[in-house]
């Protein structure tokens, strides 16, 4: 069931997140095809589990999300994703192969992240890219999810890649000409995504730069109107996980995630029993308010919050639904 509008959040909720915190345990998982995945525990290690699952794909985990979770009552657990981040192989390096990297092997490797820390079930957290992989793990493993808070709600359909890559265009039109310019010529629209991939995939490193470096662009165009002060969300990124993100993206979603066309929405009934909170910017241009309306109508016992004055990259007011979830949720 919907609530429409930033301002029914209780505004007596904190704005401030929860002081900053340090990992009491951290290591390397072994997780097959030569990867090694990086995790971290933060908080109460008798508490509540909880993941936080990290957008992108490719952004790897940061120190920020610790600070939404209550370190008395959580056991906070966080992980770069394959090929980002502390986890290796790196993506930015042009020799790691991206054919093990596959929304079906994120999956399996929060499954051995599960079982290594003897975890019998958790709170999954995460948005954007998160968002699409907490829903396709949740889809393959209810049993193993307590709860589930959401922010900036995708599924990764190719309808919304396409609407990101393309249809967004409409709104930044000179941005978009100039990322459309960046592939080789002839390319079609619709194929922007894929030639990229290609691009990225380069032996040549100066293709490679010149394609990341495109990319990062129009990805920051469309963020433009909610970016607020210091440096910008890709292209402000450290060179090595700016290369890294953006290749792990392309390769994604020129796959379209390895998942069916609305397989997450169609799948939804795998998820009753499952308490959400979904959380969503009615201006998020990178991720149209459609999908999170769509699975709010089939799941039950989700709850979608509107944040009228939002985007993609939220706020305030997106801040205090979040940690007023995830409060909720503690126990």
């Amino acid at each position: 069931m919907a609530r429409w509008g930033g301002t029914e959040v209780d505004p007596s909720e904190p704005d401030e997140l929860y002081p900053p915190i340090e990992p009491y345990a951290s290591g390397m998982l072994e997780v097959g095809d030569g990867h090694r995945v990086y995790w971290e525990a933060c908080g109460n290690p008798d508490g509540k589990p909880a993941l936080v699952v990290h957008g992108g794909p490719g952004s790897g985990c940061g120190p920020q999300a610790r600070r939404y979770f209550d370190p008395e009552r959580y056991r906070v657990v966080l992980f770069d994703q394959r090929g980002c981040g502390r986890s290796t192989p790196h993506a930015s390096d042009p020799a790691t192969d991206l054919r093990h990297n596959t929304t079906h092997h994120l999956i399996a490797d929060m499954e051995r992240l599960r079982e290594h820390l003897g975890i019998t079930d958790w709170l999954l957290y995460g948005g954007s890219w998160g968002s699409t992989l907490i829903l396709a793990y949740a889809q393959a493993h209810p049993e193993r999810v307590t709860e589930a808070v959401i922010a900036s709600v995708t599924t990764t359909r190719r309808s919304e890649i396409d609407w990101l890559y393309r249809g967004a265009g409409q709104l930044f039109p000179e941005a978009w000409h100039a990322f459309r310019e960046g592939a080789p010529e002839g390319t079609e629209p619709a194929g922007l995504v894929a030639a990229y991939a290609r691009l990225l995939e380069s032996p040549d490193p100066a293709v490679r730069e010149r394609a990341t470096a495109a990319w990062c662009a129009w990805e920051d165009a469309v963020l433009s109107l909610e970016a607020g002060p210091g440096p910008a969300p890709y292209s402000g990124r450290p060179d090595r996980d700016q290369r890294a993100m953006v290749r792990i993206c392309a390769h994604y979603f020129s796959h379209g995630a390895w998942l069916r066309e609305n397989q997450l929405i169609d799948e939804a009934h795998r998820l009753a029993g499952i308490p959400a909170a979904l959380v969503h910017g009615r201006f998020d241009l990178g991720s149209p308010l459609t999908t999170a309306w769509e699975l709010d109508r089939v799941w039950p016992e989700a709850e979608l919050t509107v944040i009228d004055d939002a985007g993609h990259l939220g706020g305030p007011a997106t801040r205090r639904a979040v940690l007023a979830a995830l409060d909720g949720f503690a126990g």
